[in-house]
C-alpha cells in the first residue's frame, strides 16, 4: 500500500470518527447536574480552600448551587468534599423552586407565639 492510499484511509477513519462524534453531540442527551450545598463553614481555613468554594459559587452555609456534571466540577467537589453534600440532579432548579421547595406545607402554618 503507498503512503498517499493511507493517508487517504486514515483521513477517512477520522471523517466518520468525526461525523459520529458530531452526530452524538446533537443528540439531546438528558443532561444532568451536581447540586452543591455547602454544609461545613470555610471558617479558620486556608485561602486555597476558600477560594474553591467561591468559584463553585457557595458563600453561605445550606446555600445550595447546581453545576453540570464535568470533570472540571467533579474536581472541585473532590477538592471540598468534607464541606459539602453533593446530590445528581436530572435538572437544575430555579431559585423561585427551591424557594417554594423550603416553604410549608398550604395546610400548615405558623401561629403567633403564645407569651409565657
Amino acid at each position: 500500500m503507498s503512503a498517499t492510499a493511507t493517508a487517504t484511509a486514515a483521513a477517512k477513519a477520522l471523517t466518520s470518527a468525526a461525523t459520529t462524534a458530531a452526530a452524538a453531540a446533537t443528540t439531546p442527551a438528558a443532561p444532568s447536574y451536581f447540586r452543591v450545598t455547602l454544609r461545613r463553614s470555610a471558617i479558620g481555613l486556608p485561602e486555597r480552600t476558600r477560594g474553591v468554594l467561591k468559584a463553585l459559587g457557595l458563600r453561605r452555609r445550606e446555600q445550595s448551587v447546581y453545576h453540570p456534571v464535568s470533570p472540571d466540577f467533579a474536581g472541585m467537589i473532590l477538592k471540598v468534599k468534607e464541606l459539602v453534600e453533593v446530590e445528581e440532579a436530572d435538572r437544575a432548579l430555579t431559585s423561585r423552586e427551591m424557594r417554594d421547595a423550603r416553604k410549608p406545607d398550604p395546610g400548615f402554618w405558623v401561629e403567633k407565639a403564645v407569651p409565657r
